[in-house]
């Protein structure tokens, strides 16, 4: 008989060698590196996004901007009693781990260079089979085709895929998008946020019943 796992040690380990790595600054990517993740080995929620911007980059906290805000209320809307409760529910981690700089123009952030994903790879690799999560959003066009392939957010956002974990297609609550200025693109939205509240509803009855019973909040701004 093989000795019980200890994920929370596993993870542990896995997030200090994550905050340690150099790679992309030893292969000139980026001048430094300051690895941005949170989360926690218990929990059910898993969200994987592009990459930290100079606000994460500054407070090592992934989506603590103005991105990050406009997430908060779309979790409310999905039902999280709180921007707070889905932090402490949900595994926040990018395709790119540090942030990939501004564009040369000055105006607007640096795509993620494909090295520098393919670097990271290992990291998110490793926490999604370690943690298994039962949901899996997906945050911008970079991280829905990671998982689903190539596709317009108009065939995925507001809709789900996948059993085990479920995953859920968001846009990204940056501001500098317009693909919300489409009335059909908001219905998606809603669409997607009404199923993550289901989905939360889910996971949390099986993990506590009656936990995933408090209704959500449609009347929400996002």
């Amino acid at each position: 008989m093989s000795p019980r796992r200890n994920i929370e040690k596993e993870l542990s380990a896995l997030q200090d060698a994550c905050w340690a790595c150099r790679k992309c600054v030893d292969e000139g990517i980026i001048p430094d590196a300051a690895p941005v993740f949170a989360g926690r080995a218990s929990a059910p929620f898993f969200l994987v996004g592009q990459a930290p911007g100079p606000i994460e980059r500054q407070s090592r906290q992934p989506f603590s901007g103005r991105a990050g805000r406009q997430l908060g209320r779309w979790m409310v809307t999905a039902g999280f009693a709180s921007e707070e409760e889905f932090r402490r529910l949900t595994y926040i981690a990018a395709l790119m781990r540090c942030f990939p700089g501004r564009v040369g123009s000055g105006i607007g952030d640096r795509p993620p260079p494909s090295r520098a994903v393919q670097n990271c790879a290992s990291w998110l690799q490793a926490e999604l089979e370690l943690l298994r999560p039962q949901v899996l959003i997906l945050v911008g066009q970079m991280a829905i085709t990671r998982f689903l392939g190539p596709g317009s957010l108009e065939e995925r956002v507001g809709r789900t895929f996948g059993s085990r974990p479920v995953m859920v297609p968001l846009p990204h609550p940056s501001g500098q998008s317009r693909w919300l200025n489409d009335r059909a693109n908001r219905q998606r939205l809603a669409d997607a946020l009404a199923t993550l509240n289901e989905e939360r509803r889910r996971v949390l009855e099986q993990r506590d019943p009656g936990a995933g019973q408090r209704p959500g909040h449609p009347g929400s701004r996002y």
